[in-house]
């Protein structure tokens, strides 16, 4: 396995109707580092948002689907996802200000 330190664990937030709606149960969604472990995600996600305690995490993963252009065909990258449930006491992550 690759050295993977915790800011290279989350590489971005999943931003879809479904996601956003369950972030009132404190529950946010993540694209993560396609080696990452859950022990990884929870230290990472502790980490890099203050007052956050992670509850659980729950990852899956995703392989490539077949896409063709004309008649060349081609996988489009496998992925993995992570829904990580934080405590009732710990600070929300402040995804966007706006918000």
């Amino acid at each position: 396995m690759a050295d993977i330190k915790y800011y290279d664990v989350i590489q971005k937030p999943v931003i879809t109707e479904k996601s956003m709606g369950v972030m009132g149960e404190k529950k946010y969604t993540f694209l993560v580092h396609p080696e990452a472990n859950k022990s990884m995600i929870k230290e990472a996600v502790e980490k890099m948002f203050d007052g956050a305690k992670v509850k659980s995490v729950n990852t899956m993963n995703y392989e490539g689907k077949e896409r063709r252009r004309g008649r060349t065909s081609g996988m489009t990258s496998k992925y993995k996802k992570a829904v990580v449930q934080l405590t009732e006491d710990s600070k929300d992550i402040e995804l966007f200000g706006a918000l």
